[in-house]
């Protein structure tokens, strides 16, 4: 498969999707919001404009945000250059956070246009209950024609419940809401084929079908100052919202009429195709919101009953049992040379499944008093990576 289809086809494919876009997600970070003095006031009025735009032409929009720390930097004049320790950055995006929303607020206002405030950590969308209804109240602020603005909620979040950055989050809403487009605005023009800042023949990638390990190696080419996210981050999204069936985009965030510019077919920024199948969303928020509570190693046999037919796991072919997880977590499947290959549903706990790992399953019963299933991870719970 190509690293880039031809130019014209990649041109009618971008926009014909720009075209259809009826539901987006718009990602906008630190890189793109913040300077060295906090919060930039007039990016974020830009960035309101642009998204009102969209929701004037009749879609569906939210914007997923960062920027509450650097509102607490702005708030507070804090000017130390020396790295922020964890209760710092906590306490910096309690004092943003109502500072970034009010001037979001504001912002919105100006055009005429009323936005909601979500706050998220991780463990919102890894519950399956809270995860659907996180959705059913975002479909609803759109019935209300209001935009939400959801952002990590810092003040609470450790590192076990974060999403990494605001790409992921991004992504994952995208998925979510299942919308049409993913629009990731940085510090950045978009993906180059090489290292523009050292080689002057670096080109940049307008249209790419599929996120291969080509493309991920070319991630690195392209660094944010700011941010937690950089460029791999961001490929790793968009790979994220193709399998989901919607597009992405990545582009740069301080252009002026940005959004305007890509709808009306003008080009920028580096446009990432959907899947052509579409995983459903149960089996997304399998492999993309929860995260494996533990490892386990299969045998050969076992990968390719996988892999291969499309069976499930039985325990026969657990080779070994790495980490604590109880049953319902998530597990990631590695083989013998330790890549991954698959991640799914437990039904056993790790104490137990420790004693029946390369057992029969009519075995199971006798070595632990019960038996309530034959597989460890059924393959309805089970997606290949």
């Amino acid at each position: 498969m190509s690293l880039q289809i031809e130019f014209e086809e990649g041109l009618y494919y971008r926009q014909t999707l720009f075209d259809k876009a009826k539901r987006v997600v718009v990602k906008v970070g630190s890189a793109v919001l913040a300077d060295k003095n906090g919060l930039n006031r007039n990016v974020l009025n830009n960035l309101a404009r642009e998204i009102s735009f969209l929701h004037n032409s009749g879609r569906e929009v939210i914007l997923v945000t960062s920027g509450a720390v650097a509102a607490g930097k702005r708030k507070l004049q804090y000017s130390d250059s020396k790295a922020l320790s964890m209760p710092e950055k906590q306490a910096l995006a309690a004092i943003g956070q109502s500072c970034l929303m009010h001037d979001y607020d504001e912002a919105f206002s100006c055009n005429k246009k009323k936005i909601a405030q979500i706050l998220l950590t991780h463990s919102d969308l890894a519950n399956r209950k809270r995860y659907l209804n996180i959705r059913n109240t975002i479909q609803t602020l759109f019935k209300f024609g209001v935009i939400p603005v959801i952002n990590e909620n810092d003040t609470v979040s450790i590192e076990e419940l974060k999403f990494s950055d605001n790409d992921n989050l991004g992504a994952l809403v995208t998925n979510l809401i299942e919308a049409d487009m993913f629009i990731c605005l940085t510090d950045v023009d978009g993906l180059y084929d090489k290292n523009p800042t050292t080689d002057p023949t670096a080109k940049i990638i307008y249209t790419v079908e599929e996120v291969t390990e080509e493309i991920m190696n070319m991630a690195g080419n392209s660094k944010s100052v700011l941010g937690t996210g950089g460029m791999q981050s961001k490929i790793v999204a968009a790979k994220m919202v193709a399998i989901g069936g919607a597009s992405s985009f990545i582009g740069p965030g301080r252009q002026d009429d940005i959004l305007q510019h890509l709808f009306s077919g003008e080009l920028f920024g580096t446009f990432f195709l959907p899947h052509k199948e579409k995983m459903r969303g149960r089996k997304r928020w399998i492999a993309y919101v929860l995260k494996p509570q533990g490892t386990l190693e299969l045998d050969s046999g076992a990968c390719s009953a996988i892999v291969k037919r499309g069976r499930s796991l039985l325990p026969s072919g657990v080779v070994s049992v790495k980490g604590e997880f109880d049953v319902g977590d998530s597990v990631r499947c590695v083989n013998e040379s330790g890549q991954s290959i698959a991640v799914g549903l437990t039904n056993f706990n790790a104490e137990d499944l420790e004693k029946i790992r390369g057992q029969r399953t009519d075995l199971i019963e006798s070595i632990l008093g019960y038996k309530e299933y034959d597989e460890v991870l059924h393959r309805n719970n089970l997606v290949l990576l």
